[in-house]
């Protein structure tokens, strides 16, 4: 009978998922190679976080008994900017921090347009939309430009680091660590 020889190599384990900021920003950036685009993403990528953020101020909020005096103050927007935050914090306390303090003057400039659209101004949804649909087009003629397929779920993943991906352009140019 033979014996069966015994390898003496151990097996390397596969690679661990990438994982951190600075993948997602590898591959962000990879992903964004064209100067026409990235002057495109960088002008509507904030422009479409925005319109995010005033679409989903105007949902209306259900009455909630106990939140009382401040069930006017709460609307579903809250939830998206707890869950953003959340995600960046996640990621990156410092950029989580940071893109709180964006959110939080995207959150202003929305109650100031609110207060406008009360004083018979335009709808704060008119707004959100038509910043919405000019982001998304010009998004798509940078995309069309780039001329990579992306998958879904990288879309998707796009949506929410291409905010901290500008503010990590920002950082780097300050030498901040995050």
């Amino acid at each position: 009978m033979a014996k069966k020889k015994s390898s003496n190599k151990t097996k390397t384990p596969p690679p661990a998922a990438p994982t951190g900021v600075e993948f997602y920003f590898d591959k962000f950036a990879a992903a964004h190679q064209n100067t026409v685009n990235k002057l495109i993403y960088t002008i509507f990528i904030p422009l479409l976080l925005f319109s995010i953020f005033a679409i989903v101020w105007t949902v209306q909020f259900p009455y909630i008994k106990f939140l009382g005096q401040y069930n006017a103050d709460f609307n579903w927007s809250s939830f998206l900017l707890a869950f953003m935050v959340y995600f960046y914090i996640r990621q990156s306390p410092v950029l989580g921090l940071f893109m709180l303090f964006i959110i939080l003057i995207i959150s202003y400039v929305i109650t100031e347009l609110v207060q406008w659209q009360n004083s018979d101004g335009p709808a704060l949804w008119q707004i959100g939309d038509v910043v919405f649909i000019i982001s998304c087009i010009a998004l798509y003629i940078g995309y069309k430009l780039e001329g990579k397929k992306l998958s879904w779920e990288y879309r998707i993943k796009n949506m929410l680091i291409a905010p901290v991906f500008l503010l990590h352009l920002v950082l780097k140019r300050f030498s901040v660590k995050y």
